[in-house]
């Protein structure tokens, strides 16, 4: 397998296909990173747990639809070209 672009493309469609499917109680809350971990009082600084969980939130929501299109591109792709 060679190292080429489409492999990187592919690599980090992989990544965000594992973001977005992370639920927060099936999982994120057995390791403590739950719903209401992470929760800071006002002007406070979020600490690196809130701002990762604010990532994957983030990435669940805006990355749905984009992801359903580039996942069935990228399936495509490889059914035609092997």
């Amino acid at each position: 397998m060679a190292f080429t672009l489409y492999t990187i493309i592919q690599t980090a469609i992989l990544c965000t296909n594992a973001i977005a499917v992370l639920h927060e109680e099936r999982f994120l809350s057995k390791i403590g990173w739950g719903v209401d971990q992470g929760v800071g009082g006002f002007g406070d600084d979020p600490g690196v747990r809130a701002q990762i969980l604010n990532l994957i939130r983030s990435v669940r929501t805006v990355m749905r639809v984009p992801l359903i299109i580039v996942n069935s591109a990228c399936i495509i792709l490889l059914l035609l070209f092997g």
